[in-house]
Protein backbone atom coordinates (compact mmCIF):
# COMPACT_ATOMS: atom_id res chain seq x y z
CA UNK A 1 0.00 0.00 0.00
CA UNK A 2 1.31 3.57 -1.02
CA UNK A 3 2.31 5.63 2.05
CA UNK A 4 0.80 9.11 2.40
CA UNK A 5 4.68 11.37 2.13
CA UNK A 6 4.36 13.80 5.32
CA UNK A 7 5.88 17.39 4.24
CA UNK A 8 7.47 17.22 8.18
CA UNK A 9 10.21 14.67 6.85
CA UNK A 10 12.06 16.97 5.00
CA UNK A 11 12.45 19.66 7.41
CA UNK A 12 13.45 16.62 10.32
CA UNK A 13 15.63 14.97 7.80
CA UNK A 14 17.64 18.87 7.79
CA UNK A 15 17.59 18.67 11.19
CA UNK A 16 19.54 14.86 11.68
CA UNK A 17 22.56 17.10 11.04
CA UNK A 18 21.83 19.27 14.54
CA UNK A 19 22.82 18.47 17.75
CA UNK A 20 19.90 19.96 19.34
CA UNK A 21 16.90 17.15 20.09
CA UNK A 22 14.39 16.94 17.73
CA UNK A 23 11.06 16.60 19.45
CA UNK A 24 8.04 15.80 17.70
CA UNK A 25 4.96 16.26 18.95
CA UNK A 26 1.42 16.17 18.06
CA UNK A 27 -2.14 14.39 18.46
CA UNK A 28 -2.39 10.72 19.04
CA UNK A 29 -2.38 8.15 15.76
CA UNK A 30 -1.17 11.49 13.47
CA UNK A 31 1.39 9.20 12.58
CA UNK A 32 4.61 10.47 14.36
CA UNK A 33 5.58 6.65 14.97
CA UNK A 34 5.30 6.23 11.08
CA UNK A 35 7.29 9.46 10.43
CA UNK A 36 10.34 8.24 12.92
CA UNK A 37 10.32 4.73 11.22
CA UNK A 38 11.04 6.50 7.96
CA UNK A 39 13.47 8.43 9.60
CA UNK A 40 15.40 5.24 10.94
CA UNK A 41 15.25 3.79 7.51
CA UNK A 42 16.47 6.59 5.33
CA UNK A 43 19.66 6.40 8.03
CA UNK A 44 20.26 2.79 8.25
CA UNK A 45 20.01 2.81 4.32
CA UNK A 46 22.79 5.16 4.69
CA UNK A 47 25.13 3.20 6.70
CA UNK A 48 24.91 4.71 10.35
CA UNK A 49 23.90 3.09 13.15
CA UNK A 50 20.20 3.43 15.37
CA UNK A 51 18.00 2.15 18.16
CA UNK A 52 14.54 2.79 18.56
CA UNK A 53 12.83 2.71 22.05
CA UNK A 54 9.06 3.09 22.53
CA UNK A 55 7.84 3.39 25.47
CA UNK A 56 4.28 1.43 25.09
CA UNK A 57 6.20 -1.50 24.80
CA UNK A 58 7.18 -3.38 28.53
CA UNK A 59 10.60 -4.71 27.29
CA UNK A 60 12.15 -1.06 26.19
CA UNK A 61 10.81 0.18 29.75
CA UNK A 62 13.58 -0.89 32.08
CA UNK A 63 16.07 1.17 29.97
CA UNK A 64 14.05 4.52 31.33
CA UNK A 65 14.25 3.33 34.89
CA UNK A 66 17.62 5.53 35.45
CA UNK A 67 19.60 7.42 33.20
CA UNK A 68 22.60 4.39 33.58
CA UNK A 69 20.40 1.30 32.48
CA UNK A 70 19.82 3.95 29.34
CA UNK A 71 23.52 4.66 28.63
CA UNK A 72 24.38 1.14 28.95
CA UNK A 73 22.16 0.17 26.17
CA UNK A 74 23.12 2.55 24.01
CA UNK A 75 26.97 2.12 24.28
CA UNK A 76 26.12 -1.52 23.41
CA UNK A 77 23.86 -0.65 20.66
CA UNK A 78 26.02 2.28 19.11
CA UNK A 79 29.04 2.06 20.52
CA UNK A 80 31.23 4.84 20.99
CA UNK A 81 30.77 6.54 17.96
CA UNK A 82 27.61 8.67 16.30
CA UNK A 83 24.62 7.12 16.30
CA UNK A 84 20.65 8.44 16.14
CA UNK A 85 18.56 7.41 18.97
CA UNK A 86 14.96 7.08 18.86
CA UNK A 87 12.01 7.40 21.52
CA UNK A 88 8.37 7.23 20.65
CA UNK A 89 5.67 7.81 23.47
CA UNK A 90 8.08 10.13 25.63
CA UNK A 91 5.14 11.28 27.35
CA UNK A 92 5.09 7.60 29.41
CA UNK A 93 7.84 8.84 30.96
CA UNK A 94 7.94 10.43 34.57
CA UNK A 95 9.98 13.45 34.92
CA UNK A 96 11.17 13.07 31.02
CA UNK A 97 12.53 16.81 30.67
CA UNK A 98 15.18 15.90 33.42
CA UNK A 99 15.74 12.48 32.14
CA UNK A 100 16.25 13.90 28.29
CA UNK A 101 18.34 16.69 29.86
CA UNK A 102 20.85 14.79 31.59
CA UNK A 103 21.49 12.46 28.85
CA UNK A 104 21.45 15.31 26.45
CA UNK A 105 24.58 17.41 29.33
CA UNK A 106 26.46 13.98 29.14
CA UNK A 107 27.90 15.03 25.77
CA UNK A 108 27.42 11.46 23.85
CA UNK A 109 27.67 11.79 20.01
CA UNK A 110 23.98 10.58 19.63
CA UNK A 111 21.39 12.33 18.18
CA UNK A 112 18.27 12.05 19.95
CA UNK A 113 14.69 12.28 17.91
CA UNK A 114 11.62 12.09 20.24
CA UNK A 115 7.71 11.84 19.98
CA UNK A 116 5.13 11.94 22.09
CA UNK A 117 1.25 12.85 21.84
CA UNK A 118 -0.08 16.19 23.14
CA UNK A 119 0.22 16.12 27.30
CA UNK A 120 1.02 18.06 30.17
CA UNK A 121 4.28 16.15 30.58
CA UNK A 122 5.13 16.86 26.72
CA UNK A 123 4.08 20.55 25.91
CA UNK A 124 5.44 22.12 29.27
CA UNK A 125 7.59 20.04 31.53
CA UNK A 126 9.67 18.96 28.81
CA UNK A 127 9.48 22.27 26.76
CA UNK A 128 10.79 24.01 29.96
CA UNK A 129 13.68 21.38 30.65
CA UNK A 130 14.95 21.10 27.32
CA UNK A 131 15.33 25.19 26.91
CA UNK A 132 17.93 25.60 24.62
CA UNK A 133 18.18 22.10 23.99
CA UNK A 134 14.93 20.92 21.66
CA UNK A 135 13.43 21.84 18.42
CA UNK A 136 9.57 21.27 18.45
CA UNK A 137 8.41 19.82 15.22
CA UNK A 138 4.62 19.54 15.15
CA UNK A 139 3.08 16.90 13.03
CA UNK A 140 -0.77 17.40 12.90
CA UNK A 141 -3.10 15.04 10.88
CA UNK A 142 -2.49 14.94 7.34
CA UNK A 143 -3.31 18.36 5.46
CA UNK A 144 -5.24 18.73 2.21
CA UNK A 145 -2.12 19.59 0.48
CA UNK A 146 -0.69 15.97 1.64
CA UNK A 147 -4.12 14.02 1.24
CA UNK A 148 -4.59 15.27 -2.70
CA UNK A 149 -1.13 14.49 -3.64
CA UNK A 150 -1.55 10.77 -2.06
CA UNK A 151 -5.16 10.72 -3.56
CA UNK A 152 -3.64 11.14 -7.13
CA UNK A 153 -0.89 9.09 -6.65
CA UNK A 154 1.77 12.95 -6.31
CA UNK A 155 1.74 13.22 -10.35
CA UNK A 156 1.24 16.58 -9.25
CA UNK A 157 3.11 17.19 -6.76
CA UNK A 158 4.56 20.85 -6.24
CA UNK A 159 1.58 21.79 -9.20
CA UNK A 160 -1.81 21.08 -7.61
CA UNK A 161 -2.84 24.68 -8.09
CA UNK A 162 -2.52 23.92 -11.54
CA UNK A 163 -4.37 20.95 -11.32
CA UNK A 164 -7.28 22.65 -9.28
CA UNK A 165 -7.88 25.11 -11.75
CA UNK A 166 -8.54 22.27 -14.73
CA UNK A 167 -10.27 19.96 -13.03
CA UNK A 168 -12.92 21.87 -10.38
CA UNK A 169 -15.32 18.64 -10.23
CA UNK A 170 -12.47 16.78 -8.53
CA UNK A 171 -11.27 19.46 -6.50
CA UNK A 172 -14.35 19.99 -5.12
CA UNK A 173 -14.67 15.89 -4.61
CA UNK A 174 -11.39 15.73 -2.75
CA UNK A 175 -12.60 18.66 -0.83
CA UNK A 176 -16.00 16.86 0.18
CA UNK A 177 -14.23 13.89 1.31
CA UNK A 178 -11.61 15.75 3.27
CA UNK A 179 -14.47 17.96 4.91
CA UNK A 180 -16.31 14.81 5.71
CA UNK A 181 -13.45 12.67 6.95
CA UNK A 182 -10.64 14.84 8.28
CA UNK A 183 -7.31 13.51 8.16
CA UNK A 184 -6.05 11.09 10.20
CA UNK A 185 -3.56 8.79 7.95
CA UNK A 186 -5.44 5.55 8.89
CA UNK A 187 -8.76 7.16 8.42
CA UNK A 188 -7.63 8.24 5.21
CA UNK A 189 -5.87 4.71 4.01
CA UNK A 190 -9.26 2.83 4.82
CA UNK A 191 -11.21 2.14 1.73
CA UNK A 192 -14.34 1.03 3.41
CA UNK A 193 -16.68 3.59 5.00
CA UNK A 194 -17.64 1.10 8.07
CA UNK A 195 -13.64 0.42 8.80
CA UNK A 196 -13.33 4.26 8.76
CA UNK A 197 -15.91 4.85 11.36
CA UNK A 198 -14.52 1.96 13.54
CA UNK A 199 -11.17 3.66 13.01
CA UNK A 200 -12.54 7.22 14.08
CA UNK A 201 -14.44 5.97 16.97
CA UNK A 202 -11.50 4.04 18.28
CA UNK A 203 -8.97 7.26 18.28
CA UNK A 204 -11.54 9.36 19.79
CA UNK A 205 -12.19 6.82 22.57
CA UNK A 206 -8.57 6.21 23.05
CA UNK A 207 -7.90 9.98 23.39
CA UNK A 208 -10.50 10.44 25.89
CA UNK A 209 -9.94 7.27 27.39
CA UNK A 210 -6.13 7.29 27.60
CA UNK A 211 -4.74 11.13 27.29
CA UNK A 212 -7.59 13.20 29.17
CA UNK A 213 -8.72 10.00 32.27
CA UNK A 214 -4.56 10.66 32.74
CA UNK A 215 -4.68 13.76 32.29
CA UNK A 216 -7.71 14.17 34.62
CA UNK A 217 -7.18 11.37 37.07
CA UNK A 218 -10.35 9.94 35.63
CA UNK A 219 -12.35 13.22 37.23
CA UNK A 220 -15.19 14.04 35.04
CA UNK A 221 -14.28 12.51 31.86
CA UNK A 222 -18.04 12.38 30.78
CA UNK A 223 -18.09 16.31 31.80
CA UNK A 224 -14.58 16.40 29.01
CA UNK A 225 -16.13 14.44 26.36
CA UNK A 226 -19.71 16.33 26.67
CA UNK A 227 -17.60 19.70 26.39
CA UNK A 228 -15.93 18.41 23.30
CA UNK A 229 -19.55 17.72 21.29
CA UNK A 230 -20.53 20.91 22.25
CA UNK A 231 -17.34 23.41 21.11
CA UNK A 232 -18.10 20.52 17.62
CA UNK A 233 -21.81 22.03 17.70
CA UNK A 234 -20.39 25.55 17.65
CA UNK A 235 -18.10 26.25 15.27
CA UNK A 236 -17.45 29.63 14.41
CA UNK A 237 -19.31 31.10 17.43
CA UNK A 238 -17.55 32.39 20.69
CA UNK A 239 -17.59 30.57 23.63
CA UNK A 240 -19.84 31.25 26.18
CA UNK A 241 -18.29 29.36 29.18
CA UNK A 242 -21.06 30.07 31.78
CA UNK A 243 -23.32 28.67 29.09
CA UNK A 244 -20.94 25.39 28.83
CA UNK A 245 -20.44 25.25 32.43
CA UNK A 246 -24.53 25.15 32.66
CA UNK A 247 -24.57 22.48 29.90
CA UNK A 248 -21.27 20.13 30.74
CA UNK A 249 -22.55 20.46 34.99
CA UNK A 250 -18.97 21.87 36.11
CA UNK A 251 -17.85 25.11 37.03
CA UNK A 252 -16.63 28.16 34.76
CA UNK A 253 -12.65 27.55 35.82
CA UNK A 254 -13.31 23.89 35.35
CA UNK A 255 -14.58 24.26 31.81
CA UNK A 256 -12.01 27.33 30.98
CA UNK A 257 -9.48 24.75 32.83
CA UNK A 258 -10.66 21.51 29.81
CA UNK A 259 -10.41 23.76 26.95
CA UNK A 260 -6.84 24.30 28.07
CA UNK A 261 -6.14 20.34 28.47
CA UNK A 262 -8.20 20.13 24.97
CA UNK A 263 -5.37 22.53 23.70
CA UNK A 264 -2.50 21.00 25.09
CA UNK A 265 -3.90 17.66 24.09
CA UNK A 266 -4.11 18.92 20.39
CA UNK A 267 -7.99 18.12 20.24
CA UNK A 268 -9.00 22.34 19.68
CA UNK A 269 -7.23 25.85 19.08
CA UNK A 270 -8.42 28.94 20.18
CA UNK A 271 -8.81 31.78 18.05
CA UNK A 272 -8.00 35.20 19.83
CA UNK A 273 -10.12 38.44 18.82
CA UNK A 274 -8.62 41.05 17.01
CA UNK A 275 -9.00 44.34 18.33
CA UNK A 276 -7.60 47.80 18.82
CA UNK A 277 -10.87 49.78 20.08
CA UNK A 278 -12.22 48.84 23.27
CA UNK A 279 -15.08 50.47 23.14
CA UNK A 280 -16.21 49.22 19.89
CA UNK A 281 -15.24 45.68 19.77
CA UNK A 282 -15.21 42.30 21.49
CA UNK A 283 -12.17 41.90 23.47
CA UNK A 284 -11.97 38.63 25.38
CA UNK A 285 -14.23 35.05 25.00
CA UNK A 286 -12.13 33.10 21.73
CA UNK A 287 -13.91 30.52 19.49
CA UNK A 288 -12.73 26.76 19.10
CA UNK A 289 -11.62 25.19 15.84
CA UNK A 290 -10.62 21.66 15.33
CA UNK A 291 -7.08 20.63 14.49
CA UNK A 292 -9.01 17.33 12.70
CA UNK A 293 -12.49 17.86 10.90
CA UNK A 294 -13.19 13.56 11.46
CA UNK A 295 -12.57 13.94 15.17
CA UNK A 296 -15.14 17.16 15.14
CA UNK A 297 -17.48 15.38 12.57
CA UNK A 298 -17.36 12.23 14.76
CA UNK A 299 -18.35 14.15 18.13
CA UNK A 300 -21.52 15.16 16.42
CA UNK A 301 -22.56 12.02 14.42
CA UNK A 302 -21.86 13.70 11.05
CA UNK A 303 -18.80 11.82 10.43
CA UNK A 304 -18.85 10.82 6.36
CA UNK A 305 -22.69 12.12 6.63
CA UNK A 306 -22.05 16.16 5.65
CA UNK A 307 -24.18 16.38 2.74
CA UNK A 308 -26.11 20.20 2.93
CA UNK A 309 -24.36 22.95 2.20
CA UNK A 310 -25.20 24.55 5.66
CA UNK A 311 -23.34 21.89 7.27
CA UNK A 312 -20.34 22.48 5.28
CA UNK A 313 -20.59 25.74 5.95
CA UNK A 314 -18.75 26.33 9.36
CA UNK A 315 -16.74 22.88 8.82
CA UNK A 316 -14.96 24.87 5.72
CA UNK A 317 -14.64 27.70 8.28
CA UNK A 318 -12.15 25.46 10.45
CA UNK A 319 -10.58 23.95 7.34
CA UNK A 320 -9.55 27.34 6.38
CA UNK A 321 -8.38 28.32 9.70
CA UNK A 322 -6.33 24.99 9.80
CA UNK A 323 -4.90 26.36 6.33
CA UNK A 324 -4.08 29.88 7.65
CA UNK A 325 -2.33 28.91 10.65
CA UNK A 326 -0.01 26.22 9.05
CA UNK A 327 0.48 29.37 6.54
CA UNK A 328 1.89 31.61 9.73
CA UNK A 329 3.03 28.67 11.63
CA UNK A 330 6.47 30.05 11.49
CA UNK A 331 6.40 34.03 11.35
CA UNK A 332 5.56 36.81 14.07
CA UNK A 333 2.32 37.25 12.34
CA UNK A 334 -1.24 36.33 14.50
CA UNK A 335 -4.59 35.36 13.49
CA UNK A 336 -7.72 36.10 14.92
CA UNK A 337 -11.26 36.94 14.17
CA UNK A 338 -13.36 40.89 14.31
CA UNK A 339 -16.38 41.07 15.85
CA UNK A 340 -17.60 44.79 16.90
CA UNK A 341 -20.50 45.18 19.67
CA UNK A 342 -23.20 45.63 17.04
CA UNK A 343 -22.82 42.52 15.88
CA UNK A 344 -20.40 43.42 12.53
CA UNK A 345 -17.76 40.08 12.09
CA UNK A 346 -14.79 39.27 9.68
CA UNK A 347 -13.88 35.32 10.24
CA UNK A 348 -10.41 36.39 10.61
CA UNK A 349 -7.69 38.99 10.38
CA UNK A 350 -4.15 38.11 9.98
CA UNK A 351 -1.95 40.85 11.82
CA UNK A 352 1.79 41.83 11.99
CA UNK A 353 2.13 44.99 13.83
CA UNK A 354 0.06 48.02 12.37
CA UNK A 355 -0.35 45.92 9.13
CA UNK A 356 -4.20 43.47 9.43
CA UNK A 357 -5.40 41.37 6.14
CA UNK A 358 -8.75 40.77 7.44
CA UNK A 359 -10.18 37.22 5.87
CA UNK A 360 -13.95 36.11 5.01
CA UNK A 361 -14.88 32.68 4.07
CA UNK A 362 -17.84 31.81 1.41
CA UNK A 363 -18.25 28.29 1.02
CA UNK A 364 -20.13 28.82 -2.44
CA UNK A 365 -19.02 29.17 -5.89
CA UNK A 366 -19.30 32.45 -6.62
CA UNK A 367 -20.03 33.84 -10.09
CA UNK A 368 -18.59 37.49 -9.31
CA UNK A 369 -17.39 39.74 -6.51
CA UNK A 370 -19.23 40.55 -4.15
CA UNK A 371 -18.42 41.94 -0.81
CA UNK A 372 -20.35 41.39 2.37
CA UNK A 373 -21.19 44.38 4.57
CA UNK A 374 -19.06 43.73 7.65
CA UNK A 375 -15.78 43.49 5.10
CA UNK A 376 -16.54 46.89 4.16
CA UNK A 377 -16.85 47.87 7.36
CA UNK A 378 -13.59 46.58 8.53
CA UNK A 379 -11.96 48.04 5.62
CA UNK A 380 -13.17 51.41 6.14
CA UNK A 381 -11.62 51.17 9.55
CA UNK A 382 -8.65 49.77 9.47
CA UNK A 383 -7.52 50.81 5.38
CA UNK A 384 -5.41 47.68 5.00
CA UNK A 385 -3.84 46.98 1.46
CA UNK A 386 -5.64 43.72 0.95
CA UNK A 387 -8.51 42.22 1.81
CA UNK A 388 -9.28 38.04 1.05
CA UNK A 389 -12.85 36.42 0.19
CA UNK A 390 -12.10 33.02 0.35
CA UNK A 391 -14.53 30.96 -1.89
CA UNK A 392 -14.87 27.59 -3.67
CA UNK A 393 -13.92 28.89 -7.21
CA UNK A 394 -13.97 32.65 -7.94
CA UNK A 395 -10.23 34.15 -8.86
CA UNK A 396 -10.53 37.83 -9.28
CA UNK A 397 -9.44 41.37 -7.80
CA UNK A 398 -11.59 44.38 -7.17
CA UNK A 399 -10.52 47.69 -5.43
CA UNK A 400 -12.31 49.61 -2.54
CA UNK A 401 -10.42 52.79 -1.77
CA UNK A 402 -7.14 51.91 -1.22
CA UNK A 403 -7.80 48.26 -0.45
CA UNK A 404 -7.29 45.19 -3.19
CA UNK A 405 -9.71 43.28 -2.64
CA UNK A 406 -8.70 39.50 -3.62
CA UNK A 407 -11.11 36.82 -4.35
CA UNK A 408 -9.72 33.69 -3.64
CA UNK A 409 -10.38 29.79 -4.40
CA UNK A 410 -9.92 27.92 -1.48
CA UNK A 411 -6.66 25.60 -2.67
CA UNK A 412 -4.89 28.90 -3.01
CA UNK A 413 -4.29 28.77 0.69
Amino acid sequence: MQKIARKLFNELKIHLDSKEISLIVGPRQSGKTTLMLELKKYLEQKGDKTVFFNLDFESDKIFFESQSNMVKRLELELGKNKGYVFIDEIQRKDNAGLFLKGLYDMNFPYKFIISGSGSLELKEKIHESLAGRKRLFELGTVSFEEFVDFKTSYKYSGRLNEFFKLEQDQAAAFLSEYLNFGGYPRVILEQEISEKIKIINEIFRSYIEKDIAYLLNVDRVDAFSVLIKILASQLGQIIKYSKLAGDTGVSIPTVKNYIWYAEKTFSVKLLRPFFKNHRKEITKSPIAYFYDLGLRNFALGLFGNLNQPSQFGFVFQNFIANGLWEKIQHSSKNLGFWRTLDKTEVDFVISSGEDTLPIEVKYAKLNKPEIARSLRSFIKEYNPREAWVVNLTLEAEIKIGKTVVKFIPFYEI
